[in-house]
């Protein structure tokens, strides 16, 4: 077993206009200041990076990863959600999703996903650039729109849209392995890799390929109802990166999962800071201690009532109260006889008796 490195911060929810939020600088250094010791960076920000560069030079990565160790944090892993979620966007969402990428390719889809795919090989390298060996991402969605079945879903459907993600992201993930880096997929509500179900699905079209991982987000689970533990069993092998995010759900008589269209103050199912909802983070960090996880427990940080710059300085000692300092003997040792094989064999009556 190991110890889980963190706590880690997740800037996206907190690039803004305004110091300390605006440069690489001075969020590394706010990040610091709150407890964090390490960072995740969304790399569609250009105020945090230049993905162009740290995708070409090493150089620029070095100058990077100086500048965070200088302010007391490291980075921990590079986040292509964003970018992710748009290498595969179903007709239905192309105006809503076109504000994800430059104005110059607005009502352009072909031209978006060319760029999207190209962002997401530029954070692999960028990655390697920095010796990180896992990156995050959103799988995008061919088949959301048809998640409920109704109207009846036509024979195939499904299948001919995971068919097509699979053949979108199987080169990514080839140049992903050539480099040395994971893509950890965030199973969200909104891509067609949204639970396991749908996870698994994606790895047979993609011939259980050794760099298509997951990043576990129990909020996610929570809001659907799934069984968030037993899913650290099911895929231990497969979680390469952890958010530490929490919800609750308060179903009542006028809603549930599905949320009645309310917003997030008023949803049924809804995201709070850690340690404000119901995920049981003791079970995970514990299931994630004895399964030898050695990622970063990353606070993501998203919710409908608190100030973020208070869920942040909170997130950080929450965290820090979670991890579990693996031991480095076994708790009875004390109690330990010191035989060896011949005596293991005597006490099975297979050995002599006599000295």
């Amino acid at each position: 077993m190991r110890t889980l490195k963190g706590p880690g911060l997740f800037l996206a929810q907190f690039v803004g206009g305004k110091p300390p939020f605006d440069s690489f600088e001075g969020i590394t250094r706010w990040a610091a200041s709150c407890g964090y010791l390490g960072v995740q960076v969304p790399t569609g920000e250009a105020s945090l990076m230049d993905l162009d560069l740290a995708a070409g030079s090493k150089d620029y990565c070095d100058t990077l990863r100086g500048t965070a160790a200088a302010n007391g944090v490291e980075i921990t892993e590079l986040s292509a959600h964003i970018q992710g979620q748009l290498v595969a966007v179903h007709p239905a969402y192309d105006l809503a999703f076109d504000g994800f990428a430059p104005a110059s390719l607005h009502g352009n889809p072909a031209a978006r996903q060319a760029w999207a795919v190209e962002q997401v090989l530029k954070t692999i390298d960028a990655s390697a650039n920095l010796g990180i060996d896992r990156m995050a991402a959103f799988s995008g969605a061919l088949a959301w729109p048809y998640l409920y079945p109704w109207p009846q879903r036509p024979a195939g459907l499904v299948e001919a849209a995971f068919d097509e993600l699979a053949k979108r992201w199987r080169p990514i993930l080839d140049h992903a392995a050539e480099k040395g880096v994971k893509i950890c997929y965030e199973i969200h509500p909104g891509e067609d890799l949204h639970d396991g179900a749908s996870f698994e699905m994606f790895l047979d079209r993609v011939d259980q390929h050794p760099a298509a991982m997951m990043l576990y987000d129990p909020s996610h689970y929570v809001l659907q109802q799934l069984d968030y533990i037993a899913h650290l069993d099911i895929y231990a092998e497969r979680i390469g990166m952890f958010h530490v995010k929490d919800a609750e759900f308060r179903p009542d008589g006028r809603q549930g999962v599905y949320g009645g269209f309310q917003s997030w103050v008023d949803r049924a199912g809804r995201f709070r800071s850690p340690g404000d909802g119901q995920v049981d983070f003791k079970a995970i960090f514990a299931k994630l201690t004895a399964m030898d996880f050695d990622g970063w427990a990353v606070v993501e940080w998203e919710c409908a009532l608190k100030h973020p710059e208070d869920g942040a300085r909170e997130g950080a000692q929450f965290v820090k109260d979670h991890i579990i300092r693996v031991t480095e003997h076994a708790f009875d040792d004390f109690a330990s006889a010191g035989t060896d094989q011949a005596a293991n064999l005597r006490m099975l009556g297979l050995g002599s008796r006599a000295s």
